[in-house]
């Protein structure tokens, strides 16, 4: 499937001889991209902080940081980009083959370079990243914050609005503030129980809930805050309700009738059928029993 031409697609190239950096660049500029390029590692990694590129490519060998070491940087917290990163290299020898792929890189590219070889690469890989992220930015739009640790509590990704929570609670580094420990038995609990039966696991003001593993064996993660909020304030955060919304959601799984709704909440009958109505569309039910076991589940799992 070829890149949409509509949009706008924009790729780093990190190399620091002017020859192959022009060559790669125009090439990727034929095919309509916009192209940022870097001479070094450490550029690269300023570039990266103010825009978020579509893919990287790469030059293993550089002065100072090579690509090996930047494209680390570049895909560990605080930045964690999900941009795939291709390597550009001339050495062939599967041990710098291997290093780069532990690096972060998902593909390399022996030089000198096949112009069609790397437009199919990077067509490809683009097109991967761009269905993972638009699963993640998903997630977010469903109201839900989750990351994906590895065993040794080193974060993998997170979703938008997960990342945002971790920075404003100086989490980024999962393992920093004396919390890896405690973190890393917490992930080995809960890769030997049902999901149901792991506790949380908070730390300064963050919640993590075990919600399951990956087909590729990542840890997965829904982050909230601890339980301070009402059963309301949380039925409106976790199902992306309004306000109104989560109290009415709450009222009808304590089990109370839509006059008592209505009376409670000083509202219309009819105001509260309509609320109704838009909760069953939101949780994707059609019917009040329904919508009070998913409730109910919700505020137990707070408990």
């Amino acid at each position: 499937m070829p890149l949409d031409p509509s949009t706008h697609n924009i790729a780093l190239v990190v190399d620091d001889n002017p020859e192959a950096l022009g060559f790669v660049s125009t090439a990727l500029e034929e095919i309509g991209m916009t192209v940022l390029v870097a001479r070094d590692g450490a550029s690269a990694i300023e570039l990266v902080k103010r825009v978020q590129p579509d893919v990287i490519m790469m030059d293993a060998i550089m002065p100072g940081m090579d690509g090996f070491e930047t494209t680390r940087t570049l895909k560990a917290a605080p930045i964690a980009t999900d941009a795939p990163i291709i390597f550009m290299t001339g050495l062939t020898d599967r041990e710098n083959i291997v290093r780069g792929l532990q690096s972060g890189g998902v593909d390399y590219i022996t030089k000198p370079v096949e112009i069609d070889e790397m437009i199919a690469r990077v067509t490809v890989h683009m097109l991967n990243s761009k269905m993972v992220r638009s699963a993640r930015e998903a997630l977010d739009s469903s109201g839900r914050a989750v990351l994906a640790l590895n065993e040794d509590g080193a974060l993998v990704w997170a979703s938008p609005k997960a990342m945002e929570a971790l920075e404003q609670a100086g989490l980024t580094d999962m393992g920093g503030n004396g919390a890896m420990e405690p973190l890393i038995q917490w992930l080995s609990q809960a890769v030997t129980l049902p999901v149901s039966k792991v506790p949380a696991f908070e730390r300064l003001g963050l919640r993590l809930t075990y919600i399951g593993r990956s087909s590729t064996k990542e840890i997965l993660v829904r982050l909230s805050m601890p339980d301070h909020d009402s059963p309301q304030e949380l039925l409106t955060q976790e199902l992306n309700l309004t306000d109104r919304e989560g109290e009415v959601l709450f009222w009808l799984s304590q089990g109370k009738t839509n006059r008592d709704i209505a009376e409670i909440l000083t509202l219309s009958a009819r105001t509260v059928n309509k609320h109704l109505e838009q909760i069953f569309q939101k949780l994707g039910v059609d019917n009040r029993t329904s919508a009070a076991v998913l409730a109910d589940r919700i505020i137990s799992l707070r408990r």
